[in-house]
């Protein structure tokens, strides 16, 4: 497959195409093993991110692909050189692209799996699976599979299995012989099972011969780096080095004289990773032995049998045509047969196609396939909206918190919305208004733990006992995990066949320290809501590190993920109960609501609601004509109002716009341009286009919000008109609100100001 991408499809555009022909010989033993006698349809498994094509290839031969599609590899339209979920379809159940976060996303499939079965959520169709991560020994490196492991013990995660291929190998170099002893030990410290498999049946029967134990030693004490160029180098630089230090022993001369050079060399690289029969025999003894998580840590060879095997530089490496020949040559592959699933075997077709169909791995999982599916969950057509009484103001966090602990009262409508729903934090719950929640709905666990402060009497707002039927995943203090998490509840529905309503919260400047993570789970098009809180300059006292400034952007750029800001309790409502439909929705997405901690005025009014959704509505209309209208997004609405009021004195035909997603708005306008490119002539404007159109021609917009000004600046784009964003593009710091507002202009005055300037034409 990776040959044919790069030497004999045509290569339009001159760029190297590439495909990790050694990544995928290294693991190809293993992946046999499993998928060919160990996993079974329930199962689900990481593999990884530059195995991609031997995936593929192992479909190909369960049936599950075409042989049309693997000449596509790379390939416009075709398969992905990382098994995707979205773009492979519904045989890969996690997407493995990005380095570490596959094989950490199994921790947390095995979490939710117990989380749905302890809720009485499981299909009685869909027995129990275990999650599976074949883990490239680089990846290792990576310190969310470290945050992982850490929480996968606070959580004592079980039915997980993590096979690394430990070819001693990254992209750019030999791993260090040292670093592996102590990965090891982290693995035995976490309560995790250590299964070594460093040898194959042929070296093991080597050392059982007298003498046999020096050998072992010696190939025990050879350094990674050595070991690795003797293996390029072949049969002769084995003997040679070998007899440089066993040559006296006549033990190991007896087991190392009588074979050739080529020979020797297969004995020398018969690793426990390559052997077939090693890595089963230790694959079925770890699953008589329950669900206790499992490390394999087989040795493999990175290239193994293919030219550059063990070369230090071979990652990118890639076949010449002569030696893909001498390659095909070697495995009995005749010229024009590449492509026959049985070329080169030499047993009868009939008798591998029986085989192939007692797989274990070949019995469908469900009616549907791999990708379940669940009913969805109903949604009350409102949700509860928080009054503040006369003289009291509410933030958006407050609001949020408020409506989500009225869900969990579990009261009529709302008993199966409440049923349904999992949050989950970093060790902010309380700070981001989660605690009422996690009042009423508990602490999720497998085992039932008592409050300690509770049943010692000891005064305290939280009630959080921990029990199996609890509601809320504690986390620590790790976005990775906090995102990751999200992705396994918010694929619950297509992979254990009950669907979850995810809840996450995370402060919002550190939604950036997960961010990997959550794009990963975007890509896989996990559902989920995430709210993100405090947020900007308005969480003043904190100072610049915990003030975030660029995560409007961030939610614009996503994709899958549709981003809001609302600045009262109404909004929210509106938009939390559009989120929890809009995630089932077969074309929806995840949601994130950027909150602020700054109590306003919640004004009486009549909203409508696919206004807010769509991104804005009018606060005040403008008149038709009108020459300048202020916009604002988020917890800067009194400063908006403010400079509005008084900006009407000298112009009372201008508007007041609320934002509550300029990612809508922008999402929408997009798809307008696209429609009218396109030649849909009587399609209707976006939304944000209507909004506009009574502004006159060349109108003056004033745009405010507490976040990055370029969240705002395109809308000039949209009609023509004159934009003066506001907003903040540095660090920020400590102070309150009034200080911080005046230096970042984005008080009264500093909007008045713009609408001055735009008015007299400075914009």
């Amino acid at each position: 497959m990776i040959h044919h991408a790069n030497h004999i499809r045509p290569n339009r555009d001159g760029l190297k195409v590439g495909g990790h022909q050694a990544s995928c010989a290294s693991v190809i033993s293993i992946l046999t093993a499993l998928y060919f006698e160990v996993l079974r349809p329930q199962d689900r498994v990481a593999v990884k991110p530059h195995a991609g094509p031997v995936f593929h290839a192992v479909n190909y031969l369960l049936g599950r692909q075409t042989r049309e599609k693997l000449a596509t590899l790379r390939q416009f339209g075709g398969i992905q050189p990382y098994p995707s979920r979205v773009k492979d379809g519904p045989e890969v159940d996690f997407s493995t692209g990005s380095v570490g976060l596959g094989v950490a996303m199994t921790t947390f499939g095995s979490l939710v799996q117990d989380y749905i079965r302890l809720h009485g959520l499981a299909r009685p169709d869909v027995p129990a699976g275990r999650h599976v991560a074949v883990v490239g020994d680089a990846e290792l490196d990576e310190g969310n599979i470290y945050e992982a492991l850490l929480e996968g013990w606070k959580h004592d995660v079980r039915n997980l299995w993590w096979v690394v291929d430990y070819n001693r190998q990254s992209l750019d170099s030999v791993v260090p012989d040292r670093l592996f002893g102590r990965i090891e030990g982290l693995f035995r410290d976490m309560g995790w099972n250590v299964v070594t498999l460093k040898y194959g049946r042929r070296l093991q029967a080597a050392f059982a011969r007298p003498g046999g134990e020096a050998l072992r030693r010696w190939i025990d004490d050879c350094p990674n780096s050595l070991y690795a160029a003797l293996t390029f180098q072949g049969g002769a630089a084995w003997r040679n080095a070998l007899l440089a230090d066993l040559g006296r022993s006549e033990g190991a001369r007896a087991i190392i004289d009588p074979l050739t050079d080529e020979e020797l060399a297969a004995l020398m690289t018969n690793l426990g990773g390559h052997d077939i029969e090693t890595l089963i025999e230790a694959f079925r003894a770890a699953d008589a032995e329950g669900d206790q998580p499992t490390c394999f840590i087989a040795y493999t060879i990175k290239g193994m049998g293919l030219p550059f095997a063990g070369h230090k530089d071979n990652h990118a490496g890639l076949m010449t045509k002569e030696q893909m020949a001498e390659f095909k040559r070697s495995m009995n592959i005749r010229d024009g047969h590449e492509w026959d699933p049985f070329e080169g075997l030499d047993l009868p077709e009939a008798e591998l196609r029986a085989f192939l169909a007692s797989v274990p791995f070949a019995r469908p999982l469900a009616p549907e396939g791999r990708a379940l599916s669940a009913p969805a969950v109903p949604v009350p057509a409102a949700l509860p909206t928080p009054k503040a009484p006369p003289g009291r103001r509410l933030s958006t966090q407050a609001a949020f918190g408020d409506i989500l602990a009225e869900i969990g009262r579990g009261q009529g409508e709302l008993a199966p919305l409440a049923a349904r729903i999992v949050t989950t934090s970093p060790d902010v719950t309380v700070s981001t208004n989660l605690g009422p929640w996690v009042n009423r709905r508990g602490i999720f666990d497998r085992h039932t733990k008592n409050d300690v402060f509770r049943d010692a009497k000891l005064a305290s707002a939280q009630r959080w006992g921990m029990s199996p039927e609890g509601q809320h995943v504690e986390l620590g203090i790790a976005e990775q995990n906090l995102f990751l998490l999200l992705a396994a509840a918010g694929l619950s529905h297509s992979l254990y066949g009950a669907r979850l309503l995810p809840i996450g919260t995370v402060y919002d400047p550190f939604v950036n320290r997960g961010l990997d993570a959550l794009i990963y789970g975007c890509y896989q098009d996990a559902r989920f809501l995430l709210v993100s809180t405090p947020s900007g300059l308005t969480l003043a006292p904190e100072g610049g590190q915990h003030q975030s400034v660029n995560t409007p952007l961030l939610g614009m750029a996503q994709d899958r993920l549709a981003s809001f800001e609302p600045a009262h309790a109404d909004e929210l409502a509106i938009l939390m109960r559009w989120a929890f439909e809009h995630m089932q929705r077969p074309d929806g997405s995840s949601v994130w609501l950027r909150l602020s901690t700054r109590p306003l005025v919640q004004p009486e009014r009549r909203l409508d609601p696919a206004a807010v959704i769509a991104g804005a509505h009018w606060a005040v209309p403008p008149a038709p004509g009108a020459r300048i209208a202020i916009a604002y997004q988020g917890a800067v609405a009194p400063e908006a109002a403010e400079a509005f009021a008084q900006l009407r004195e000298e112009v009372p035909e201008a508007g007041l716009l609320a934002i509550t997603s300029p990612d809508r708005l922008h999402a929408g306008w997009l798809a307008a341009r696209r429609r009218a490119r396109a030649g849909e002539r009587d399609a209707a404007p976006s939304h944000i286009e209507a909004l506009l159109a009574p502004l006159a021609s060349d109108a003056a917009l004033v745009t405010v919000l507490d976040g990055h000004p370029a969240a705002h600046a395109w809308l000039g784009a949209v009609r023509g008109q004159r934009v003066a964003p506001l907003g903040v593009d540095r660090f920020g710091q400590a102070g309150d609100i009034p200080d911080l507002y005046r230096a970042y202009g984005l008080d009264a005055d500093a909007i008045l100001d713009a609408c001055a300037e735009a008015l007299l034409g400075g914009v």
